[in-house]
């Protein structure tokens, strides 16, 4: 059984199963509505019901409090409806944003990379095409967990077009059901159930103007993957704008993707590649940068930022240490943007006190 979903304001009709959430199916209709958690915990997701009946599900009593329940507000990643519904929604209208519909998809493992000694990339052929956006992600089946997981594509979309095959980056998080089983049980030849494309990262072109501006990417940790598919696009498409890519890591054991990018600077002469270690030996022998990312792109910048658009991708420190940085540098919020995958235990630190639109 299904049921008719009308969207106010913009009159929008989205066909909703009867255990389907309103998220998912205004997301599988190219139709995006802001969230973040999925977990029902951090209410970016909140829409109020104008007209029919829903189930709240696993909302938060936090984030859905009973008098907004009485007053027709629902999370739209737990909702069920019971009817036929309308509801009210702040869409964000983005000129870049392409509106491609989440798709479920089968891909089969043909490749396993160790990258570092806690990071594998996992190739996976699908089994037909997917369009996305570099910096979209995906949410992949972890075998045995009945839960899924979300991932960044770390491929370029023409390697993706001309092979079918995706790349998932993914850290072996200590503790962690999901990244533990990746890691442990998935082998070459196995199929793994996957859906996407999710996600509003990706880069603002329209925003660059006639002769563009020139890019900040920043990322830390396994946050590399979008940054490398968002340079990889750009590079491949000819962007002609001066674009950096800061990369913070531990130790040199950690800085995976470096052949690559050294090789891609000396491709392309708009690309400059900063490397930096916050925590290598001092008698390692490493001639790079030392600290951390913020701290680089400083340097790198004399503190001034003016002019540019950044991305951010990493653990959420990082970002908020560079989004601290990069605004005191006269960078601010319409010039920066961001990506942070929330869990349940984290949901809760979503918005950064220091830049309150993420």
């Amino acid at each position: 059984m299904s049921w008719q979903l009308r969207i106010e304001p913009t009159g929008q009709t989205v066909e909703v199963s009867e255990d389907q959430s309103l998220l998912d199916a205004c997301l599988r209709a190219g139709i995006w509505l802001p969230h973040a958690c999925c977990h029902g915990l951090c209410a970016t997701c909140k829409v109020r019901v104008l007209d029919g009946e829903v189930d709240h599900g696993d909302a938060s009593p936090f984030a859905l409090m009973d008098f907004e329940r009485e007053e027709g507000q629902t999370l739209a990643c737990c909702a069920r409806p019971q009817s036929d519904l309308v509801i009210e929604a702040e869409l964000d209208e983005d000129p870049d944003a392409l509106g491609l519909p989440v798709q479920d998809f089968i891909g089969t493992v043909v490749r396993i990379e160790p990258l570092t000694p806690t990071v594998k990339a996992f190739h996976l052929r699908l089994d037909r095409p997917m369009q996305f956006q570099p910096g979209q992600y995906v949410n992949l089946e972890v075998p045995g967990l009945g839960e899924r997981r979300a991932f960044s594509i770390a491929s370029a979309p023409q390697e993706v077009a001309a092979t079918q095959t995706i790349e998932l980056q993914v850290r072996l998080v200590p503790g962690g059901a999901g990244t533990t089983a990746l890691h442990q049980r998935v082998q070459v030849g196995d199929t793994l159930n996957l859906a996407g494309p999710y996600g509003r990262f990706f880069v603002r072109r329209s925003a660059h103007g006639a002769g563009g501006v020139p890019l900040l990417f920043i990322a830390g940790g396994s946050g590399l993957s979008s940054p490398r598919s968002m340079v990889l696009d750009l590079l491949a498409s000819g962007c002609p704008q001066p674009i950096t890519l800061v990369v913070g890591q531990r130790h040199r054991a950690e800085l995976y993707g470096h052949e690559e990018f050294l090789a891609l600077m000396q491709q392309h002469p708009q690309f400059t590649y900063l490397p930096v270690l916050s925590d290598e030996p001092a008698d390692s022998g490493w001639s790079g940068c030392r600290g951390y990312a913020h701290e680089a792109a400083r340097t790198e910048f004399a503190g001034d930022f003016r002019g540019r658009k950044a991305y951010l991708c990493g653990p959420p420190a990082m970002v908020e240490a560079c989004l601290s940085t990069l605004m005191q540098g006269r960078l601010f919020e319409r010039d920066i943007h961001t990506e942070s995958f929330l869990s349940a235990a984290d949901a809760q630190r979503l918005r950064s006190p220091v830049f309150r639109s993420v």
